[in-house]
């Protein structure tokens, strides 16, 4: 009988990993992520399955809480065949050894403060290093294509399908066979909207028996993709007429090249006062670029934007800062400066600097674009703080706080129903990577619009397919 055990994003958004087998079959791993948040002293502890028993890691896309354990995976004797998208790949690559720099940091800095209290023996060892990272990619990759299926062994069929949140993401279909019956699973990984300003529409499911599917906004529908753009141009044109500046918390894959266009719309129809872009972050930066080389797979509003000039995401003003020296140096514009950096929670990276030269004046904006997850820095700022401390500095919070959840690159709930709405044959819904008391609303939607039965899958237990 075929089985599925979830080892993370069970009644939590991050995390993503998940065991599908069949008996006497292909162990098949869904994704291996970084728990976030909260979460995170998860991270370190032993997988409960053993790694060198999967013979199949299945990539749906690029984000940490989903290839950020990977490194970890290859480490403790995974040496099976990966699966992912060519933009997957890329990404991912930058996203592993921009994660390996970060932890290595932290440690350097923790093991040092704990050197002079005499406890080093306490400070925890990074997940992976860069080296770890390095080998992951000299691995036996393999590069699936949108809508060609392909087999592994057994007659089990795997199929890739655009899921219209990130380039290079997929939903991932796994066609089988048990007791000369055919099955389908479908793991969504994280699907997107069909309101994208950068990426393509998320594709439509046809047919599964059995769905796991997310539930990151199960509780909620998005603010509209117009409304959205009008509040954040908003925002930005009166803190500019103001003289303040902006500072945005961005993820660095999909949310920085996001608004980019719509600063370049803005720029290009005279709407954005005059100031500085800058994207101070050199993985946003590399991300940038591995969007250019995979332009094709972007929106049809991106492909005319590149028409008329060439690129994308680039126009006047807009600042690329590779270097620290770079970055520092925003410090010196004291008004009229538009900062996106990561990282996209606060926990990290250049974002707190500017937290800390600018929270404090009122007439600075902070606007939150994306997910904050449970215990980061940018949850305890959008919930409502007054006070937060960064770099043992208690920071007074004067500057105007604004959380625009229509930018999301996940579905909400509105959208999550419609995908399953058109699946064929579907016998059982598993609802993972979402918090519980999301899941709770969704599956009670679920069951009253839908008439459809749904389970929240439950940190490591035995999914059994009948």
């Amino acid at each position: 009988m075929a089985t599925v055990v979830s080892y993370g994003a069970a009644e939590v958004v991050t995390g993503s990993c998940h065991l599908f087998t069949i008996d006497g079959g292909p162990r098949i791993l869904v994704d291996c992520g970084m728990f976030q948040g909260q979460e995170e002293e998860r991270n370190y502890g032993p997988f409960d399955f053993n790694p060198s028993e999967v013979d199949y890691l299945l990539v749906t896309h690029a984000h940490l809480d989903h290839v950020g354990r990977i490194p970890k995976l290859v480490k403790e004797g995974f040496t099976g065949k990966i699966y992912a998208t060519h933009a997957t790949h890329d990404l991912a690559e930058i996203i592993l050894l921009d994660s390996a720099k970060i932890m290595k940091e932290d440690f350097n800095t923790k093991y040092k403060k704990a050197q002079r209290q005499g406890k080093e023996e306490g400070v925890m060892e990074p997940l992976y290093v860069e080296a770890d990272v390095e080998d992951v990619f000299e691995f036996d990759w393999h590069y699936p294509e949108y809508d060609k299926s392909f087999t592994l062994e057994d007659d089990i069929e795997i199929t890739y399908r655009d899921a219209g949140h990130i380039l290079g993401a997929a939903f991932i279909e796994i066609r089988y066979k048990e007791n000369g019956v055919d099955h389908t699973i479908v793991f969504s990984g994280d699907i997107g909207n069909d309101t994208e300003i950068v990426m393509k529409d998320l594709a439509p499911c046809t047919h599964a028996d059995y769905l796991y599917v997310e539930s990151t906004y199960g509780d909620r529908d998005h603010q509209g993709v117009e409304d959205t753009v009008t509040e954040f141009k908003s925002v930005i044109i009166k803190t500019m007429k103001d003289w303040g500046n902006v500072i945005i918390p961005s993820f660095a894959v999909e949310r920085t090249q996001e608004l980019l266009c719509i600063l370049k719309q803005m720029h290009r129809r005279k709407e954005l006062p005059q100031c500085k872009i800058f994207v101070d972050s050199p993985m946003a930066t590399r991300a940038t670029e591995v969007y250019r080389n995979y332009s094709e797979l972007l929106s049809s509003e991106c492909q005319e934007i590149k028409k008329e000039d060439g690129t994308i995401f680039d126009f006047e003003n807009l600042v690329y800062t590779l270097d620290v020296e770079a970055s520092k140096a925003i410090n010196d514009m004291d008004t009229r400066a538009i900062i996106i950096a990561g990282s996209g929670m606060c926990n990290g990276g250049r974002i707190l600097h500017h937290f800390k030269n600018r929270l404090w004046n009122k007439k600075n904006a902070v606007i939150f674009v994306g997910y904050q997850a449970v215990g980061t820095l940018g949850r305890h700022i959008v919930d409502g703080a007054r006070w937060v401390k960064i770099y043992n500095e208690d920071i007074l919070i004067k500057a105007s706080i604004h959380t625009i959840n229509g930018f999301s690159a996940h579905a909400d709930q509105k959208g999550i129903v419609k995908w399953i709405s058109q699946i064929e044959g579907l016998n059982s819904i598993y609802l993972v990577h979402g918090e519980e008391d999301k899941q709770v609303i969704l599956r009670a939607v679920l069951e009253n619009e839908l008439h459809a039965k749904a389970h929240i899958v439950e940190p490591e237990e035995v999914i059994y397919l009948a």
